[in-house]
């Protein structure tokens, strides 16, 4: 999408992830959690979310690739008795003694950009430690829009297989991300609970929306440029539709 990784899109999406977490799965993480490492962290809005639903002090550890995400994420945790340190580095070379003494590891909208070899070592590095994951709005490929068009099915598989595209040898997984996860960390010994977590759209949110619809169709015209977008996409912004977009959250426990 574009924008993906800035500081504008992240900021604009926040209240929509918010609204879309599943909060039920956060009562099924064990207690106590003090040490929390969030993967990919970008702004820091899953640490925003969920940082107040957990009791009693908390260090978080923000790690993403993007220091300049970094700083901000660390500067805007405002929750007292809440403390952060920040980790360079990405979330594929992770290794279990980076996990040492954490309670939980988490990320937001991540798993979908990851292989499946990626998400393979990630269970496997977590399942070493011991340490719970709590991965949230991974992409499950499903769009529907109100109302409908009859181009919106060659839009979403379009964009599906964008998705799932090749980038410098690595076949991202895309929507295929929540079974691949749900496999791997069921593999490496983990009892996993999935909830779906939905982003809805339209005009309560039109930046938002709008945003998200130039995203996606373009997205979507990169991997099919001879389907003719142009007049669609207009024609969607014009007058934004409802839209729902499918997540999946994912809680992984070992023991």
């Amino acid at each position: 999408m574009t924008g993906e990784f800035s500081e504008t899109w992240l900021g604009l999406r926040e209240p929509a992830d918010a609204a879309a977490r599943a909060d039920d799965l956060v009562a099924l993480v064990p207690g106590p959690v003090r040490t929390i490492r969030d993967l990919g962290c970008g702004t820091g809005s899953l640490g925003r979310w969920l940082a107040p639903q957990l009791s009693g002090p908390q260090h978080w550890v923000m790690a993403d690739r993007d220091p300049v995400l970094l700083e901000y994420a660390a500067a805007n945790m405002p929750f007292e008795g809440v403390t952060v340190e920040t980790a360079l580095g990405d979330v594929t070379e992770l290794t279990a003694a980076d996990l040492e003494n954490t309670d939980l590891v988490t990320c937001s909208a991540l798993l979908d950009l990851l292989t499946e070899d990626e998400i393979t070592n990630l269970a496997a590095v977590c399942a070493a430690s011991a340490t719970p994951a709590l991965f949230t709005l991974s992409v499950a490929g499903t769009v529907t829009l109100e109302p409908a068009d009859p181009a919106d099915a060659d839009v979403e598989a379009a964009f599906n297989a964008h998705q799932r595209r090749t980038v410098g040898g690595r076949r991202l997984l895309g929507p295929d991300a929540p079974a691949a996860a749900v496999a791997a960390f069921e593999k490496a010994g983990a009892t996993v609970v999935t909830r779906p977590s939905p982003w809805r759209l339209g005009e309560e949110l039109p930046e938002l929306t709008a945003e998200w619809l130039r995203g996606w169709v373009g997205a979507a015209a990169e991997q099919g440029p001879d389907l003719g977008l142009d007049r669609y996409l207009q024609g969607r912004l014009d007058q934004l539709p409802k839209v729902t977009v499918g997540h999946v959250d994912l809680l992984a426990i070992f023991g």
